[in-house]
């Protein structure tokens, strides 16, 4: 059975470098592994409550709805002005190598896109969870800008 040594008010906040009353030849390495096994069971010091402040808003600002597979097509039609049976296919091979290189671990240097760095991964029954940061640029510009020429041959 081991027994409880009580915490005062004394012993609480006496700095780690004073010595105890104890005598040194009162301690004998019995009583210093007892001590050792009860240190867990003894109960925290009171703590000080303090006020709790507000730092900074920490609400989350939704930006819309997700953005689907059809309505990124018709995106890449408006803005590069390929046909629609043209975009599709090419937007649909994209997706599919971004997924396989995200499924893999790789990470992705696509600017204006960002930077997606590979943190965690998790296997359940269903599905396969990928946790990742993407880092943007603050100064990146759209990669198909009107000033510069397009990707694109004429002839295409």
């Amino acid at each position: 059975m081991t027994t409880r040594r009580k915490t005062t008010a004394s012993t609480a906040t006496k700095p780690a470098g004073t010595a105890s009353k104890t005598p040194a030849s009162a301690k004998t390495g019995s009583t210093i592994a007892k001590s050792a096994k009860t240190a867990s069971v003894r109960p925290a010091p009171a703590a000080v409550t303090a006020k709790p402040e507000l730092v900074r808003d920490t609400s989350v600002e939704v930006a819309g709805a997700d953005l689907k597979k059809r309505e990124l097509i018709d995106k890449v039609v408006e803005r590069s002005g390929v046909r629609k049976r043209f975009a599709k296919p090419a937007v649909e091979a994209m997706i599919d190598i971004l997924g396989e290189a995200i499924s893999e671990g790789r990470g992705l240097n696509l600017q204006p896109l960002g930077k997606l760095k590979h943190q965690r991964r998790k296997e359940t029954g269903n599905a396969t969870i990928t946790v990742a940061k993407i880092r943007q640029s603050k100064s990146a510009s759209p990669a198909l800008d009107k000033a510069k020429e397009s990707v694109a041959e004429p002839d295409e």
